[in-house]
């Protein structure tokens, strides 16, 4: 075993390693650096960002380059190349959603958190951001919780709901 490798097994769950293989079993076997994203996704959502050293990891297990890897981690807004909070909240801002009313949820989420965008609150707890378009205009406004879970219809009381669902 290489000491590249080393490192990947004790950077990556085997957990996570395993989800990996699927995303990597999608593609021919001379195609498996397709799966980058879905990599990235997956050792993001371990870490809950992704460090040079979990990037690099990843090129390793996908046998590509490090710098394409982190190519791809900083063109996208999914993924964090900096810790964030333990819940990442991304407000869409485009046309649809500022018609909408996203400058008056943004007002109210960064007077509730004491945060401006892409600032963390003290305790670690969230981290709020700007985003593009989520594709849910007619929902508008919108936001994302940790890339995962769509509020739509964002109004202040709707925030303080789903702000005080989230377990600390």
């Amino acid at each position: 075993m290489t000491s590249s490798q080393t490192q990947t097994q004790t950077m990556l769950s085997a957990q996570a390693l395993q989800a990996i293989d699927r995303a990597v079993a999608k593609y021919p076997p001379e195609h498996k650096r397709s799966a980058v994203m879905a990599a990235l996704a997956i050792a993001q959502d371990e870490h809950g960002w992704l460090s040079p050293d979990v990037m690099r990891c990843v090129a390793d297990y996908l046998d590509m380059p490090a710098i394409a890897v982190q190519e791809v981690a900083s063109f996208y807004s999914m993924y964090q190349t900096a810790p964030v909070g333990k819940y990442k909240i991304t407000l869409c801002t485009n046309l649809p959603c500022a018609l909408s009313g996203a400058q008056s949820a943004a007002d109210h989420l960064k007077r509730t958190l004491g945060v401006d965008f892409n600032q963390t609150t003290p305790d670690g707890r969230f981290t709020l951001k700007e985003g593009e378009c989520m594709g849910a205009c007619g929902d508008a406004p919108v936001l994302l919780v940790n890339n995962k879970k769509m509020c739509s219809l964002m109004n202040p009381d709707k925030i303080d709901a789903l702000l005080e669902e989230l377990p600390s």
